[in-house]
């Protein structure tokens, strides 16, 4: 494993920055499984039917799942990953004096095998990541188009024109705020590996975009949404179309999960180098062995069971990607008492003013 760490750290692009544990990840128990194999074949008889093979091959699906969710990597490094993988182990048998005709076409056969599952994982792990982003994104695009066909059947319902000048700012927001989404459905075509939508970078008073969201929730919604605040200005580098989608998200699934007529809060404590936002409803909680699951629903295996963060939103498993990109992070506490609490912290100067693709950073389930 040293002198394949060595040989893929100086020829693959993206292996360069990975530590060892990251850097390994499956690669031992494929070694320990072809050991297995090796000792007991000498021919490929019988292989398609032997245990270890089958480990094999589910520890390849694993590895190109897990390289997925690393930046930087595309097809072709996963696939010179095992060339080098590859050469050195043959070199290693040989050096020990173990190699020979039948175990050459032994090792060449299960590699190659394992360079297409796990190049097949890796490509539908990509194509799972990108539809669940836009899927998610064209969902939030809905929200904004129907208050903005709300606002355009009031105006043609108000015979007296009171309500017209209310109702064309109403329509006109809206629609500006799908078309500021549309952009982000747009970026989110483009996903690469570890990576996810397009963020814009740059210095601003956060409270500002806490008070939009604040007010806009208030109007749409039945619950009173409450702001609390003990400073008047929260300054730092956010992209604030992306925290003001986390945050109606988090409001969003506070008032659809919490009791009817109450209110939900949204506090903030304002830090020398972070800020925390809290966003608190009454209701019925949710269940502990469930809270993780949550948000895992961008990189979960496909499933046809539905999971408990589907029925929670997509969105909320775009919370914590927004959060991590702001070098913070989402938790949750939920109980039968206090209700349910979502914490959001960001650190504000994480980023440097710009554009710049999100990291996927948290595990993936089943890894």
């Amino acid at each position: 494993m040293e002198l394949w760490q060595n040989q893929v750290k100086k020829d693959v692009l993206a292996a360069k920055e990975a530590n060892a544990i990251a850097l390994f990840d499956h690669l031992p128990n494929i070694i320990m499984d072809l050991a297995d194999i090796m000792d007991r074949y000498n021919t490929m008889a019988d292989l398609n039917s032997d245990k270890s093979y089958f480990e094999i091959l589910d520890n390849s699906v694993h590895h190109g799942r897990h390289r997925a969710t690393t930046a930087n990597y595309t097809v072709e490094q996963v696939v010179h990953e095992y060339i080098i993988f590859h050469r050195t182990l043959s070199e290693f048998i040989f050096m020990h004096d173990g190699y020979n005709r039948e175990m050459s076409e032994l090792l060449k056969y299960v590699i190659e095998t394992s360079i297409l599952k796990s190049v097949e994982s890796f490509s539908q792990s990509i194509q799972e990541m990108q539809e669940k982003l836009i899927g998610t994104l064209a969902h939030d695009i809905r929200n904004p188009l129907a208050a903005a066909q709300l606002s355009l059947e009031m105006m043609e319902q108000d015979k007296t024109g009171e309500w017209a000048e209310k109702t064309r700012v109403s329509a006109q927001r809206s629609v500006k705020k799908a078309i500021d989404l549309i952009e982000g459905l747009m970026n989110g075509i483009t996903v690469r590996a570890g990576e996810g939508m397009l963020l814009n970078f740059e210095k601003i008073d956060l409270l500002t975009d806490l008070k939009w969201v604040q007010s806009e929730s208030d109007e749409i919604y039945t619950n009173d949404i409450i702001l609390e605040s003990e400073v008047d200005k929260i300054e730092g580098v956010f992209d604030r179309t992306a925290i003001r989608r986390l945050l109606e998200n988090v409001i969003g699934n506070a008032v659809k999960y919490g009791h009817v007529g109450t209110p939900i809060t949204i506090s903030t404590i304002d830090e020398k180098e972070a800020v925390e936002i809290k966003v608190h409803n009454f209701g019925d909680p949710i269940p502990e062995e469930k809270q993780e699951e949550i948000f895992k629903f961008m990189m979960s295996a496909r499933s046809d069971k539905k999971s408990v963060s589907e029925s929670w939103g997509m969105g909320l498993t775009l919370t914590q990607i927004v959060a991590e990109a702001h070098g913070g992070d989402i938790n949750l506490v939920s109980n039968e008492k206090n209700g349910t609490t979502f914490t959001i912290n960001l650190i504000k100067y994480f980023n440097e003013p710009g554009k710049r693709r999100a990291k996927l950073t948290f595990t993936m389930e089943g890894i």
